[in-house]
C-alpha cells in the first residue's frame, strides 16, 4: 500500500517521465522534492504540483555535481527530516544518433558522467539517513538499451550498462539492511530524448504519464522485500509480484 505521507525525492522532474512521476505522486498526496538544471523550468512545476496540496521543495541542481547533491539532499532533510524514496531518473542522451566511431570525445565524457555518477552521488547521499531508519526505496531509470547494445545509441547506452552494474552492486551491498534498490525500465516513451535518440521514429509511444504502476508498487510497502530487481514499466503487474 502506498503511504500517503511518503516523502519523494525525483531528479529530471521538469520533463518527460520525471515530470509525470511529479504529478503523479503529488495528486496521491507525499510529498515531494524535485531538482532539474533549470530554475526556470523547475519553479513552474512547482507551482504546478501546489494544486495538489502536499508540500514541495524545488532546489536548483545538477545532480552529477557533489556539492549540488549535497545542497539538494540537506535542504530536504532539513525540511522533510527524510527521504523515503528517491527515484533517480535524471540524465542526457548527449549527441545522436552516432556511430562510436564518430562520437566527439567530450560529449562521450559528458554522458558518462552525468548518467552514471549523479546516481551514484545521490544515493551515497541519502543511504544514511535511509540506514538509520532501516527503511528506503532507491529506484534508478535505465533502458532496454542498457542491456542490449544498439548501433547509435552510443554513450547513452553504455552509461545505462554501468547504471544496471552499480545497482546490482548497491543491492547487494544493501542486504538486510532494510534498504532497497531496484531498476526500472519505463520502455520507449513520447519524450524529448527519444525524439534526439530515434528522429525517425514512425511508430506509437507511450506516454509517460502511462507507465508509472511500477514506482507506485517500488514505492510502497508492498516492495519491502524486493532489491536487486529489473522491471520492465510497459508490462509490470502487480498481481505477478505476489506470485
Amino acid at each position: 500500500m502506498f503511504n500517503q505521507k511518503q516523502m519523494i525525492m525525483i531528479t529530471g522532474a521538469t520533463r518527460g517521465l520525471g515530470y509525470a512521476l511529479a504529478h503523479h505522486f503529488a495528486k496521491k498526496g507525499a510529498n515531494l522534492a524535485i531538482c532539474s538544471r533549470s530554475e526556470a523550468d523547475l519553479h513552474a512545476v512547482q507551482h504546478e504540483l501546489k494544486q495538489y496540496g502536499g508540500e514541495i521543495v524545488a532546489v536548483t541542481a545538477d545532480v552529477s555535481v557533489p556539492n549540488d547533491v549535497e545542497r539538494l539532499v540537506s535542504i530536504t532533510e532539513n525540511h522533510f527530516g527524510r527521504i523515503d524514496t528517491l527515484i533517480n531518473n535524471a540524465s542526457i542522451f548527449g549527441p545522436g544518433p552516432l556511430y562510436l566511431a564518430d562520437y566527439p570525445d567530450q560529449a562521450f565524457k559528458d554522458v558518462l558522467e552525468v548518467n552514471t555518477l549523479n546516481p551514484f552521488f545521490m544515493t551515497k547521499r541519502v543511504l544514511p539517513g535511509m540506514l538509520a531508519r532501516k527503511s528506503g526505496s532507491i529506484i534508478n531509470l535505465t533502458s532496454e538499451v542498457g542491456k542490449t547494445g544498439y548501433a547509435e545509441w552510443g554513450a547513452y547506452s553504455i552509461s545505462k550498462f554501468a547504471v544496471e552494474g552499480m545497482t546490482q552492486i548497491w543491492a547487494d551491498e544493501l542486504t538486510d539492511t532494510g534498504v532497497r534498490i531496484n531498476l526500472v525500465d519505463p520502455g520507449e516513451m513520447d519524450t524529448t530524448m527519444h525524439q534526439i535518440a530515434v528522429p525517425t521514429c514512425d511508430y506509437e509511444l507511450a506516454n509517460p504519464h502511462d507507465v508509472l504502476d511500477v514506482f507506485d508498487y517500488l514505492a510502497s510497502s508492498e516492495s519491502q522485500m524486493v532489491t536487486g530487481q529489473r522491471f520492465e514499466a510497459q508490462s509490470f503487474s502487480r498481481k505477478e509480484t505476489r506470485t
